[in-house]
């Protein structure tokens, strides 16, 4: 069968970035564009008419900016990616570009081959969305995000540390507040039922807890769901707190953890999972249920021993491990131990690398407050933002795969 191809609407109003754009794409033969737009007004009307799977949009314009017309094409066109250019890096402009509903963002000039990876990825997902909306399942009312609570289509992500103290609770609700759009309602669940602290890491505590759900959990409903979780007033990411008394942890057994996290890939796109660092019932529940796996790990020796141990018990459980992506958290550039040494004796890619930057992490922390929030220009801030590109990013490679 052959491929089908990827419409794509380029808009910049510079006539030769419009141009060298194009020039990238003509030779992919699986791209096909569409049309050029010189403003957001005219990029709005176009997509309208031509139904583009892709639009390459430039952020800065004088009429309209690209944030803004990527909202109104993504309110007249729900399947259309949007796939942003700038020569802006600052993180502001990613958040607000992702919260627009784009799906990748490229710093301008783009080289083809980041170009073209980011098109075929977002036609990938914009097929998929056609092919959706084009079957005309009815679909089930949610409270978060008009997710069906039946049809589970969200994606589960477990962030897993064998050693403890690598910050991967800070990883994970960054993570989950990156993720998280009006269009991809995201929540974080605490796996860790005897010291979790997620909830108090976003400075929420609210009145239930995970150990609420876990005697129905064969039978939930979304509004029990709904009643449980909450909703974290900064960022909109809803939360599924651990018990908060260490005596309740065994009152959730795994068979509970894994059946709750399917029935929450339900009601959410992404489902971020904070695990305790050992491989108890909950952990492994979790492990299983993952759509991805994110392994963190150090710079230190028994950290990366550690991590080497977690990477051969998953091998010994057949995961496949395109489904694991390993972060290296705390980097430090003046210690010799680089990303590239460990991957290479991994035999597996460190894909994520987040900088230490305690003056940043540690303040937002005791605040309370998300570090993507409360240090919006950190390094550590940005470094997370494009984690999460990642982890999107192999998101939907893995459903290509699976599609075909």
């Amino acid at each position: 069968m052959p491929e089908e191809r990827i419409s794509v609407l380029i808009v910049d109003d510079i006539p030769e970035t419009r141009e060298n754009v194009r020039k990238l794409l003509q030779f992919e033969p699986s791209v096909e564009v569409v049309g050029v737009a010189g403003n957001g007004k005219e990029a709005i009307s176009l997509a309208e008419r031509l139904k583009p799977d892709v639009v390459v949009m430039d952020i800065n314009m004088p009429d309209m900016d690209g944030i803004t017309a990527t909202e109104k094409i993504r309110e007249r066109l729900p399947y259309a990616q949007i796939v942003i250019l700038s020569v802006q890096g600052e993180v502001e402009y990613m958040r607000r570009a992702m919260l627009a509903g784009a799906r990748d963002f490229l710093t301008k000039p783009p080289n083809i081959d980041e170009l073209v990876r980011a098109v075929r990825r977002a036609g990938a997902l914009a097929h998929e969305e056609r092919a959706k909306l084009a079957s005309q399942v009815p679909s089930a009312s949610a409270s978060h995000g008009g997710a069906s609570a039946t049809a589970a289509t969200g994606k589960v992500i477990t962030l897993f540390s064998p050693k403890g103290g690598l910050g991967t609770t800070t990883l994970a609700v960054n993570l989950a507040v990156a993720l998280h759009t009006p269009d991809t309602p995201a929540a974080i669940v605490d796996g860790d039922m005897e010291f979790g602290d997620v909830a108090i890491v976003m400075n929420e505590h609210g009145r239930h807890t995970i150990v609420d759900l876990a005697p129905r959990a064969a039978e939930l409903e979304p509004e029990v769901v709904s009643s449980v979780m909450v909703q974290h007033e900064g960022t909109g990411v809803s939360i599924l707190a651990a018990p908060t008394r260490p005596d309740d942890a065994s009152k959730v057994n795994g068979e509970q953890f894994g059946q709750i996290l399917r029935f929450l890939r339900g009601m959410y796109e992404y489902v971020v999972v904070d695990t305790p660092s050992s491989l108890n019932d909950v952990a492994v529940a979790a492990l299983d249920a993952s759509d991805l796996v994110v392994l963190v790990i150090s710079q230190e020796i028994p950290s990366i021993k550690d991590g080497r141990l977690f990477l051969d018990w998953m091998r010994r459980a057949d995961a496949p491990f395109e489904r694991i992506l390993i972060a290296m958290n705390k980097f430090d550039k003046r210690i010799g131990i680089t990303p590239q040494r460990v991957g290479d004796t991994y035999h597996h890619p460190v894909e994520i690398v987040i900088p230490s930057d305690v003056r940043a992490v540690l303040p937002a922390i005791n605040k309370g407050v998300p570090v993507l929030k409360a240090s919006r220009g950190a390094q550590v801030s940005r470094a997370i933002l494009k984690m999460a590109e990642v982890v999107r990013r192999r998101l939907t490679e893995l459903e290509s795969v699976a599609a075909m």
